[in-house]
């Protein structure tokens, strides 16, 4: 008689701490801001953690982590620094973001040093709903696609206020995780 042995299943497990699944044709995202300027943000995209604190790959301004929105592959990672970076390159860097990737934006420390209205409005062309009121020192994350028609729903801001900040100084850190869909072509603008 020959031993009967069960197969077993290996159960997914979510990506990027979600308490679920993403359906198909979704990536998992997981964002944390930073926390005052002393605590770095967090961005994990479909089971990893690009950017972090613990990485040592993050920094004062804006974190951003450009992805493929078809294939899911990070084409870059990097921190533009609001505080003393020069607004020409920041710009230039927001302006090379191709429509379809998927864009990924973490706050550290202040974001509106360096911020001109013409930055505000690449956001907004990759659906941010916030960027527009986001001033010194708030936190703020967002998840978009560059040409997207319409807003994305993964967008979270604390605003500075000294009567309601959790640190000193800073609001609390703010956070967006869920299922991200992959390119849709009738979304994208020309």
């Amino acid at each position: 008689m020959k031993p009967k042995f069960k197969t077993a299943t290996t159960a997914s497990v979510p990506k990027c701490r979600l308490s679920r699944l993403c359906p198909p044709q979704h990536f998992a995202l997981h964002i944390r801001s930073g926390a005052a300027n002393v605590v770095g943000p967090n961005i994990c995209f479909d089971g990893k953690i690009i950017m972090s604190h613990v990485l040592n790959n993050v920094g004062p301004g804006l974190n951003i982590v450009v992805v493929n929105g078809e294939s899911g592959v990070v084409e870059k990672s990097h921190y533009l620094d609001m505080n003393a970076g020069n607004p020409e390159d920041i710009l230039a860097y927001l302006k090379e973001i191709k429509p379809g990737m998927i864009v990924l934006v973490a706050s550290f420390d202040d974001v509106t040093k360096k911020m001109t209205d013409e930055m505000r409005e690449i956001f907004v062309g990759m659906g941010s709903a916030l960027i527009k009121s986001v001033k010194h020192r708030d936190s703020w994350v967002f998840a978009g696609r560059a040409g997207a028609k319409s807003k994305s729903l993964f967008e979270k801001q604390a605003a500075h206020d000294e009567k309601t900040n959790i640190y000193e100084g800073w609001p609390e850190m703010v956070e967006v995780a869920g299922c991200f869909p992959r390119n849709q072509t009738d979304r994208l603008t020309d």
